[in-house]
């Protein structure tokens, strides 16, 4: 579950290039900010990645766990018929049946918590990989309008690069307030 990634390269070396040969002072603070972004960007994506697989294997390892709490139950269900059948006959049900009856219990108890906090975990990445991916997007979004700037000529068009840019670092710091406040 690895986010796509929207080639920024060429414009980063559009800008770089315009940098070095344009006489005016921001498109070089262009090329340092849209190379800060591509910077940030690639963290971000790559955390992005690891979130979405993280969530992945959590919500895994709760359909197994579910999967256990089936086989429990239906277990516990066979020991049950077991005894009723048993008790319908005027026969009581052995201490060993009554025992394992009440260690399904116990057991289903235990995996059903297992797998609810398993779940929550899952949530709990993929909502961090959401923000991550919106912080990465914001980035190239960035990285887009500053090398408009630069083919445009327009200054005014760089600080609403920032802005893009300032907006994908509040995604980052979301994500990283998300995964920490658990």
């Amino acid at each position: 579950m690895e986010e796509p990634e929207v080639p920024t390269e060429h414009l980063e070396e559009k800008i770089h290039h315009e940098a070095e040969h344009s006489g005016k002072r921001w498109v070089l603070g262009v090329a340092l900010s849209s190379a800060l972004l591509a910077s940030l960007a690639a963290v971000a994506s790559l955390s992005a990645g690891h979130f979405a697989n993280e969530a992945m294997i959590s919500q895994i390892e709760s359909a197994n766990q579910w999967s256990y709490f089936q086989s429990k139950s239906i277990k516990e269900a066979q020991l049950n018929t077991k005894m009723e059948l048993l008790a319908a006959l005027g026969k009581p049900a052995s201490d060993q049946d009554r025992g394992k009856l009440a260690g399904y219990e116990v057991d289903k108890a235990q995996i059903q918590k297992q797998a609810e906090n398993l779940e929550h975990e899952a949530k709990h990445y993929l909502r961090t990989h959401q923000f991550l991916a919106r912080s990465v997007t914001m980035f190239q979004v960035a990285i887009a309008i500053g090398a408009i700037s630069v083919l445009t000529k327009r200054r005014k068009f760089w600080f609403v690069s920032l802005c893009f840019g300032a907006v994908g670092l509040c995604f980052l710091a979301q994500s990283w307030f998300t995964l920490h406040g658990h």
